[in-house]
């Protein structure tokens, strides 16, 4: 009989609904979902440049994001993400589809899109 044992786990350090920005990159965004430790695909992950590239055994975010180009979605390590400090909505398409509300740091999920 082969002994598992299970990852450690993370704690996720924000939550769904709360803005942030890269620590490294121009851009800032809401996070929609939280994944416990890295679940994207591994082409994805090495097209990261090794010296900037994230360990995997962290929480991962899903971001609605935007920068000075416009929105798209990003999926950012924790290690790579801060508060962000502007208390200004970000600027998605996709906002108003999964959150109500908007104060100072922190949008409002929809109560459909709760578990």
């Amino acid at each position: 009989m082969t002994d598992l044992a299970a990852p450690p786990v993370a704690t996720a350090r924000f939550g769904i609904g709360e803005v942030v920005r890269h620590r490294l990159l121009d851009f800032r965004g809401v996070i929609f979902d939280v994944d416990p430790v890295f679940a994207n695909s591994e082409e994805w992950y090495q097209a990261i440049p090794l010296e900037i590239r994230p360990s995997k055994d962290q929480p991962f975010y899903h971001l609605l994001a935007e920068n000075g180009d416009g929105s798209y979605v990003a999926y950012v390590s924790q290690q790579n993400l801060v508060v962000d400090d502007e208390d200004e909505p970000v600027d998605h398409p996709a906002i108003d589809n999964l959150f109500d509300g908007f104060s100072p740091g922190r949008y409002t999920l929809r109560p459909q899109h709760r578990h």
